[in-house]
Order: C-alpha cells, then structure tokens, then sequence
C-alpha cells in the first residue's frame, strides 16, 4: 500500500474534493442537502473552521475551509462531517467486504483530494474552480442558477457578478 503523506498547516486554507462512493447516477448528495448542511453545521459546533467556499453536486463537492490559528485537525472533522451525515441517510447502498469487516457504510469515497492553499492566486483559482464545476459538469448554463454554492455569497460581496461564467448566447444555441 502507498503511504500518502498529507500537507498539514496550523491554521491553514485547504481545498478539497469529496466523493461518493457509487458516483453514477447518485444524486444522493442534493437530495439530502439538509442533512449535508447539518453536518457540516455539527463539525463547526464541535471544531470551528470558515468553510471560504463549497459547490455540492449531486455525487461530489468542492470546498475550501479555513482552520483557526493552531489547529490542523481537518482529517478529523472530515471523518466527523461524513459519519454524522452517513447516520441521518436511511441505508441501501451497496456495502463493500472490507467495509463490511470493518463495520463502516458504503456512502463515501474513503479517501478525499486535499491542496494546501498558498497564496490569494491560488485561492482565487480554486474559488473560480469550486463556482464553475456545476457549469462544467452541465448541470446549469450559469454559475450563478446553481443552488447548492457559495457563489451566491459572492456575488453578494461582489467578488462575481451574476452572469460570470454563464455561456455566450452563441454557444448556448448549438449546446441544446
């Protein structure tokens, strides 16, 4: 097995990618958003941290968290935030025999994609990633008709404008 070292930073911003675990045609994730948002409103309770920005789509998501001065705990709060959603979702997903064994549920990826930020370019870039991938992913021709991201509280403090990354009229024409 590959060891994996994870960059850890007191007080750090990190970028992630979470994933399901069955991805395909899972919309698990939005149709269960309210207990997602209690999840995450569970983590901050117990291990405050500024979640900067997230987009959920139906079988993944993308945030950025800031954790406080001293504390680079977020491995924990992501185990935290994933076992407390899994408990409030009725089972039925299909369960590994690894997972079985080690009486875990089979909602989530067990491993996430994490980038340490490292400068405001960096957070811009991964801010723009985090607002375009409903666009990318055609769920929405317009970043901003997505309901489940933060870009809304952006556009609110004027870091975007509602029409950013929508599609040129030429090119919403010859997509449908």
């Amino acid at each position: 097995m590959r060891n994996y070292i994870r960059s850890y930073s007191k007080g750090g911003s990190y970028f992630f990618t979470v994933n399901l675990a069955q991805r395909k045609q899972n919309d698990l994730l939005i149709r269960h958003i309210d207990e997602l948002r209690n999840a995450c409103r569970y983590i901050q309770q117990r291990h405050p941290l500024v979640i900067e920005a997230m987009v959920v789509l139906p079988e993944h998501l993308h945030c950025i968290w800031r954790l406080p001065e001293g504390d680079d705990a977020y491995s924990l709060r992501w185990r935290l935030l994933k076992a407390h959603f899994s408990r409030h979702i009725d089972r039925g997903e299909t369960i590994s025999a690894s997972r079985l064994r080690k009486n875990e549920r089979g909602l989530w990826q067990r491993r996430y994609w994490e980038h340490q930020i490292r400068d405001d370019t960096d957070f811009q870039r991964h801010l723009d990633y985090i607002h375009y991938n409903p666009v990318k992913h055609g769920y929405v021709k317009n970043a901003a008709d997505w309901p489940y991201s933060s870009i809304h509280r952006w556009i609110k403090l004027g870091v975007y404008t509602k029409d950013w990354a929508a599609m040129p009229a030429t090119i919403e024409q010859n997509w449908g």
